[in-house]
């Protein structure tokens, strides 16, 4: 069996990269689940540990280490492994990030990962530049803790998000010092001085991110978000009036004309999925487009404690009155101010607009 793979991979050398790219991003589709998971969690750290022990052999083949052994036979197998493992992780993040991500800037990181997912595919013809190696694996090991640190103290803010940086430039910076001082044809090819310049850049560049509020708040994802005519609590339930979406806008829950009679409330309800036991302060950011300067004026910002645990997020409402015409955004943020997700609507007084897709739902 071993010798008939073998085979199969010197004759598709030039397709079985795509091969291991896209089995490992459909693995992780169709077995990954929630973040918090047990088996998430042992999945990611696997991938992450096997990426870690592959970089090390696959570094110390160039210097005839396995010469004569048994593992000789299977050295050239390394530069898929890697592939696999980085893919698994970078394909991991799309999904898990992509529950977060929305349409704003905090977009941006998410195409980063998008990016870095898409090249995995051209890995293998420059495997062997260790500065590429080391900045993929330092990359994918800062996002890992960002979200692992989180969901295991069940706890989330910027001093976890610090600690996180902190754990990945140790953990880095010691597989490199281990494989450098490990392999002769390491320390010909790298200047360590560059290389830990890079991992400083990179570093640089996320913390850029997170407190430009760049980054989706992993673990936190935003499932449902509506502004709504009514919101109520009964037997646990929250029962939630509001006026579906038009089916060609198949990624809005509501429709976005709002008609309102003056002094009555508008409502905004949101599900937050939280890991289990983590507790987060949230806010509803309500904003207003000021005509008059074409700029975003905050006018409320109300703030909640959610829980994690629930598999259809932790729910909660806000609601104000006396609202003007216009165009509304509701932003549901991190205390830390880091964008959950987004509401936007616009506001008529005294509608004629008939109102065909009315419902009433529980949440």
């Amino acid at each position: 069996m071993a010798l008939r793979i073998r085979a199969w991979v010197r004759l598709h050398q030039k397709y079985a990269p795509v091969v291991f790219f896209v089995c490992g991003f459909l693995w992780d589709t169709l077995t990954l689940g929630r973040i918090d998971r047990l088996y998430d969690r042992i999945i990611l750290s696997t991938y992450l540990t096997s990426l870690t022990v592959c970089l090390y052999l696959y570094n110390l083949k160039d210097d005839d280490t396995f010469k004569g052994t048994f593992f000789e036979r299977y050295e050239e197998y390394l530069p898929l492994a890697i592939q696999f493992f980085l893919g698994g992780l970078c394909s991991a993040y799309v999904i898990y990030f992509s529950r977060s991500v929305t349409f704003t800037k905090t977009l941006s990181f998410f195409i980063i990962l998008l990016f870095l997912l898409i090249a995995n595919e051209l890995l293998k013809k420059r495997i062997s530049n260790k500065y590429l190696q080391f900045s993929a694996y330092f990359f994918v090991n800062f996002t890992f803790f960002t979200f692992f640190l989180p969901v295991l103290l069940k706890e989330m803010n910027t001093f976890i998000f610090i600690i996180s940086g902190i754990i990945s430039i140790v953990i880095t910076l010691t597989l490199i010092t281990f494989i450098y001082n490990s392999s002769p044809s390491t320390r010909a090819e790298i200047s360590k001085r560059k290389m830990v310049a890079i991992i400083a850049g990179i570093y640089l560049m996320i913390n850029i991110f997170y407190f430009s509020n760049l980054i989706p708040p992993v673990p936190l994802a935003l499932d449902t978000a509506v502004v709504a005519y009514n919101v109520e609590k009964a037997n646990g339930d929250y029962i939630v009036t509001y006026e579906r979406g038009v089916w060609h806008r198949f990624w809005r829950e509501n429709d976005f004309q709002f008609s309102h009679n003056p002094g009555n409330r508008v409502y905004v309800f949101s599900s937050i999925f939280a890991p289990t036991d983590l507790r987060k302060k949230v806010a509803h950011r309500w904003k207003w487009r000021n005509p008059a300067t074409d700029r975003w004026e905050v006018t409320d910002t109300i703030r909640y404690e959610i829980t994690g645990g629930r598999d259809d997020g932790y729910r909660g409402f806000t609601f104000k009155q006396n609202m003007r015409e216009g165009r509304w955004r509701v932003d549901v943020v991190t205390i830390e101010g880091h964008i959950i997700g987004i509401v936007d609507f616009e506001l008529e007084f005294n509608s004629d607009r008939e109102q065909k897709r009315m419902v009433t739902r529980a949440f």
